[in-house]
């Protein structure tokens, strides 16, 4: 029988019997939630000036256990650190290597009064902190690309749909802002969210508080917290960042998804109106003719993946009773997995958005006469008549063309369009300019050139803030 001491597990002294060796693969978390090796030292580091400023560590052992922290944080960083059996999570992990790089009579000091549930709840707010602090400025550069593009291409006209059937001339920039708005309101939402994440669980202990008077809100804000859970049982049970996390990048890639689409589709032989480039499509094993928008299908299933995190988190915790419970554990894998989907995504779609080309002929000769129907009884509108009225009117031009196998309504003569109403003038024809027809839509949010600049202005600096 080996003589070499096992490791004990920080819960184990109550135990006398072995763990199903099942249970202990089941159980551990370390696999994954090793990601916040940092965040986890981090804490230590704080928590234990904490006990320090109430005098239940030294100074001499404060700054042996900072030295011992700082020698575990660089063999993460370098990808050396050994990980051992019985290492059960990173918090396990860290106070096991402390104590042998320190000794356990000071390591074991480390975790006085605090719980795996506090701890845990700090280490993924001040994770997942980070990780949003790195989305804002990746989402708020995908917009700023957007913008600079739509500027950039400020005249080319397209079609604009609805029922994806074409509805009325808008401008491609346009239909850029557009997504820009949707992105710029997930930029906005996301800094909210920050907020929220932003207090601290530290020094609640496993439930009821801490037994030694130690000071949170000094343990807030040497982690960088605005501010302190104010209910104990609350800071360890609470998962409603995490939700509220997942649900923003659900929000985020649901808008990816339909935009993504919108590109599939304008890339298509039939319409044309855009080529992703090659970094962001394959070939086929098959057809040497194909270039298919891989980025783009990816982007739009990966959607999917993140809703699933999103849906399968809350039925872990739905029926939960107070106050942690290891259902929590369920965390982690999805929301990690969520956010390391989103940042790939907005990245990505980063890429393919400042690297496709545009087809301006195509997207322009998709223009068609029928499309300024709106504008024919506008016209009319314009003169006085009822817009329910001009609506009817207009809709007898458009089935007269057709009955007469015309290109379009324009090719209507002013005799034809007087048979339909005599307040048809000379001036009809002024209608039939693409154009003009964009330039009339020039109140707030609309299609005129004036107002898309003013979008894309209002767009960056928010952005920007």
């Amino acid at each position: 029988m080996s003589s070499e001491k096992q490791p004990t597990k920080l819960w184990g002294g109550r135990f006398t019997g072995a763990t199903d060796p099942l249970m202990d693969l089941y159980n551990a978390s370390l696999p994954y939630d090793k990601a916040m090796y940092d965040a986890d030292l981090t804490g230590t580091k704080v928590y234990t000036e904490g006990l320090n400023k109430i005098g239940l560590i030294t100074a001499e052992e404060l700054s042996e256990i900072h030295r011992g922290l700082e020698v575990i944080r660089k063999e993460w960083a370098a990808g050396e650190f050994v990980e051992k059996p019985g290492d059960e999570d990173i918090h396990t992990a860290n106070e096991r290597r402390l104590g042998e790089i320190i000794g356990t009579h000071i390591s074991g000091k480390v975790h006085t009064g605090r719980s795996r549930n506090d701890q845990v709840a700090t280490d993924m707010r001040i994770y997942v902190r980070e990780k949003l602090g790195e989305l804002v400025k990746f989402v708020g550069e995908f917009v700023k690309v957007i913008v600079t593009r739509a500027e950039q291409e400020i005249d080319v006209l397209m079609p604009g749909y609805t029922h994806l059937q074409r509805a009325q001339p808008i401008r491609w920039a346009h239909w850029l802002s557009m997504y820009a708005t949707y992105f710029t309101e997930d930029f906005k939402r996301l800094k909210q969210i920050q907020a929220r994440v932003n207090q601290s669980p530290l020094g609640a202990g496993a439930l009821a508080g801490h037994p030694y008077g130690i000071d949170r809100e000094f343990l807030a804000q040497g982690l960088g917290f605005d501010s302190v859970i104010g209910n104990s049982l609350t800071a360890v049970s609470d998962r409603d960042f995490v939700v509220e996390t997942m649900f923003w990048c659900s929000l985020f890639m649901n808008h990816i998804s339909r935009f993504s689409e919108d590109l599939i589709i304008y890339s298509t032989a039939e319409f044309g109106f855009i080529q992703c480039s090659d970094a962001y499509s394959t070939g086929s094993s098959l057809m040497p003719q194909k270039k298919n928008p891989d980025a783009l299908e990816l982007l739009r299933g990966k959607a999917g993946r993140v809703f699933g995190s999103l849906s399968g988190f809350l039925m872990s915790i739905k029926s939960i009773p107070s106050t942690y419970n290891k259902d929590m554990q369920e965390d982690k894998e999805p929301l990690f997995d969520a956010l390391r989907t989103v940042e790939h995504s907005v990245l990505i779609a980063t890429g393919v958005i400042s690297t496709l080309k545009i087809n301006k002929e195509k997207m322009e000769a998709a223009l068609t006469m029928d499309m300024l129907a709106t504008d024919l009884a506008d016209y009319l509108v314009r003169k006085g008549v009822p817009f329910r009225e001009t609506h009817h009117i207009s809709g007898e031009c458009v089935r007269a063309a057709e009955e007469q196998k015309l290109s379009g309504i324009d090719q209507l003569t002013l005799e034809q369009f007087q048979g339909i109403d005599k307040r048809f003038g000379e001036d009809v024809k002024d209608i039939f300019d693409f154009e003009a027809s964009v330039e009339r839509r020039d109140a707030i949010g609309g299609t005129a050139k004036k107002a898309v600049l003013a979008q894309l202005k209002n767009l960056a600096a928010q952005v920007n803030q």
